[in-house]
């Protein structure tokens, strides 16, 4: 069965008759390597064909689907055709022209890339698999097309007429009706990466991050990268496929539960009719709600997607509506206690966003999950919450003493867990996983049935992580500045690729002071405002508020000295879990004291 993306539930509310018709043949009747996408921007000219269809051997087509009956087609010429759908003449472009400028728009831009054309011969430069068009006629049988002339004005070979799309005809058949619209066929299959260029190219919002953005866009006439990078395909599918209502994806470190995020606010963004709501995208930790921000006003979307952490949120509510702030050493948790009142009064207005999306959600408390349900907007209804209890290190002794159900989210039936880490090596996760094992063991489902979620696998090999014991935490500090000075001079790493995240502030400082007497550029992240992601520094930060980032390299000081004094020993190894997986491909960690998590990494 072929993959159909989005999926055809979600599609099912826009196609017509006959593209619904058409995407369940295209999916029963070819196999599981095809891919097809329905109705979705193509290529830098974003066109908009009603179906694109890959297949490693087979090569590109683009389909216009037409539900037209003959009656209702006027005239037909190979420029244009003239059809009276409802009364009154109209003029279109002959589909088939329709399908062959959009499959030109997408092939002129593949063949940019010289790891997907033709190297030599009297065909260099032309794209190395077959590519083709075609339309299907879903209410236009083949006698009929032939008998009223139609062939003059579509070649039959590229048509799929109705009875030829039946569900009794035999796949065999109804694929070489496809295959008939190649005008050639010639070259080997194409490998995984250059179906991921392919993928690249034709659809710029699956793009994996790079370090400086969250959605990488480029140029129509910048270079191409050498190496590129997408979403998977079942991210894909779920990005493109998350509808209306609420929605919660269970997604372990690094199955790329942000990426989704971020396409699925960019969609909203550009799907919003004019004086719409704003949208809400919420985190608990403040430099990942800049990151995003950053991300967002990149792209142009900051007036409409509001990216902010959960705290500062509730401080702009109070201060937006004339409401006290609270004093006194509980600020934070009074600042949350006075919104959640002033909404029950209705001195804050609910239902203020078209969508709230939220990142981190294993870290927001029950009470603010509610508040935050009320905010939706009820004619939309749209509500996105992004968990992984795995990685919860604000509420001591966490496992979810509660369900969505409680606090107002209606997901039941709308969970998807992704348990695939792509973000860290092989090498990086086993590390990790040395101290942080217990954690991901699956426990009984809750009343949501989300069980705690192992990944099953990672992204790609890598060198395996450095461990070094040494006499002290200055130690630690001064070697750590050595070993990413000789990673940025040998290997090249941007400075900005660097960070090193530290139990407590205390360890901080000792960091900053040995990067300071090398001379290293870094910024300290120790309060609000502190992270700026566009600058090339080193970052210094605790452990806790670089959850939700990322950089290819991290190390990590003090793991000897952890689990701390009086702290739980599975809140530690969360911390620690979630540090080491910032990590994407090189992570150091340096060990003085005689912890127990510095026994397990020196014993492994």
């Amino acid at each position: 069965m072929a993959i159909l993306i989005p999926a055809l539930t979600t599609c099912l509310p826009r196609m017509t008759s006959g593209e619904k018709r058409t995407a369940e043949r295209l999916e029963q009747k070819l196999e599981d390597d095809y891919l097809i996408w329905y109705d979705v921007p193509v290529g830098p000219k974003q066109a908009h064909p009603d179906f694109v269809l890959l297949h490693p051997r087979r090569g590109l087509l683009v389909l216009e689907v037409k539900d037209w009956r003959l009656d209702t087609i006027k005239k037909a010429t190979r420029q244009y055709w003239e059809i009276m759908p409802g009364g009154d003449v109209k003029v279109v472009i002959n589909p088939l022209a329709q399908a062959r400028h959009c499959a030109i728009q997408v092939v002129n831009a593949l063949e940019r890339d010289r790891q997907l054309v033709q190297p030599s011969g009297s065909h260099a430069g032309k794209l190395a698999f077959p590519w083709g068009y075609g339309v299907v006629l879903s209410n236009i049988t083949r006698r009929q097309f032939e008998a009223s002339g139609l062939d003059q004005a579509i070649e039959s070979h590229l048509v799929v007429c109705r009875d030829e799309m039946f569900d009794t005809v035999d796949d065999e058949v109804f694929q070489q009706r496809l295959w008939d619209m190649f005008p050639h066929s010639f070259g080997g299959a194409m490998s995984l990466p250059q179906l991921d260029r392919v993928r690249w190219i034709m659809f710029p919002e699956v793009r994996v991050q790079t370090q400086a953005d969250l959605f990488d866009d480029l140029d129509e006439d910048a270079e191409l990268p050498d190496v590129m990078k997408v979403m998977d395909l079942q991210q894909e599918q779920l990005a493109r496929s998350l509808g209306d209502g609420h929605r919660v994806i269970h997604g372990v470190a690094g199955s790329g539960k942000t990426m989704i995020l971020g396409y699925r606010a960019e969609y909203l963004a550009k799907a919003q009719t004019l004086h719409a709501k704003p949208i809400l995208v919420l985190c608990f930790n403040e430099p990942l709600s800049i990151k995003l921000d950053t991300a967002f006003r990149a792209k142009g979307i900051a007036d409409r997607v509001h990216a902010v952490h959960f705290h500062r949120w509730c401080h702009r509510q109070l201060t937006a509506y004339g409401q006290a702030l609270p004093q006194g050493k509980d600020f934070f948790d009074d600042m949350v206690d006075a919104v959640i009142r002033a909404v029950d009064r209705k001195q804050i207005p609910s239902g203020q966003y078209q969508a709230i999306l939220i990142d981190e959600g294993h870290d927001f408390r029950p009470e603010w999950l509610k508040l935050i349900t009320h905010m939706v907007d009820p004619a939309t209804n749209s509500l996105l919450l992004l968990y992984d209890d795995a990685q919860s290190i604000y509420q001591r002794g966490r496992s979810k003493q509660f369900s969505f159900k409680s606090v107002g989210i209606q997901a039941q039936g709308r969970t998807t867990i992704l348990k695939i880490n792509y973000r860290n090596t092989r090498q990086i996760l086993q590390t990790a996983n040395l101290i942080a094992a217990d954690l991901l063991t699956p426990e009984d489902r809750d009343d949501d049935g989300i069980p705690v979620v192992k990944p099953i696998g990672c992204g790609r090999e890598g060198s395996a992580p450095i461990v070094v014991r040494l006499p002290s935490l200055r130690d630690e500090a001064w070697r750590i500045a050595e070993l990413l000075k000789e990673e940025h001079d040998s290997s090249g790493h941007p400075w900005g690729d660097m960070a090193i995240l530290c139990r407590d502030h205390a360890a901080m400082n000792v960091c900053a002071q040995a990067l300071s007497r090398m001379k290293l550029p870094h910024q300290v992240r120790k309060n609000t405002g502190d992270y700026q992601p566009v600058r090339d520094v080193i970052r210094v930060m605790t452990m806790k508020v670089s959850k939700g980032l990322e950089f290819p390299v991290v190390a990590v000081p003090g793991a000897g000295s952890m689990p701390a004094p009086g702290e739980d020993e599975k809140e530690e190894a969360r911390l620690f879990y979630v540090a080491a997986t910032r990590a994407t491909h090189k992570l150091i960690v340096t060990v003085s004291g005689n912890g127990q998590f510095g026994e397990k990494l020196m014993g492994a």
